[in-house]
């Protein structure tokens, strides 16, 4: 298996990790907080599907040969930048918090769906060369989905411990 296809397949067994755990809720538990957070399971999706909209208009740039169209967040608000994450991450939960839990489940899952398949559209040498693309400065368009892995990863495992501390 070459790297592209092991990346892929991580991200698709992810995403099926994640629809497994969601059937398991009832969408009372994905609503409720999270305590001591103020954020539910609901919140966190929400979450990672704004941030998953910056790794999607990489790939998409990458695949139809154009400048990434990032999504519109506060302009005063650098998501290049450690020192906004926590801010901007503020902003997504005030920005999300109302939407219906079917809104976001769906907008997300639409989402990763949309995001492996423009995975599939980019060549192997393409997502490896760190001088491909210099919107990327310097890093591989692969980083893009082995970050998305990753924090997908890190929120599983968060609410994982959360629900058996919990006893959900």
């Amino acid at each position: 298996m070459n790297m592209k296809d092991h990346i892929l397949t991580g991200l698709k067994e992810q995403f099926d990790q994640w629809e497994e755990y969601l059937a398991s809720m009832s969408e009372e538990q994905i609503v409720t907080p999270l305590l001591p957070s103020e954020w539910s399971c609901k919140d966190v999706m929400a979450h990672l599907m704004a941030w998953q909209q910056r790794s999607i208009a990489r790939i998409e740039a990458a695949r139809f040969k154009h400048e990434p169209e990032y999504p519109k967040w506060p302009p005063e608000m650098d998501p290049d930048s450690e020192n906004d994450t926590d801010r901007i991450n503020t902003w997504i939960f005030e920005t999300n918090r109302d939407q219906s839990w079917s809104l976001v489940h769906q907008t997300w899952r639409k989402g990763y769906l949309h995001f492996l398949e423009s995975g599939e559209g980019i060549t192997e040498r393409d997502l490896l060369d760190s001088g491909r693309y210099p919107w990327m400065k310097g890093y591989p368009l692969a980083g893009s989905l082995l970050a998305s892995y990753d924090h997908h990863q890190e929120h599983l495992e968060k609410l994982i411990v959360w629900m058996k501390e919990n006893g959900e």
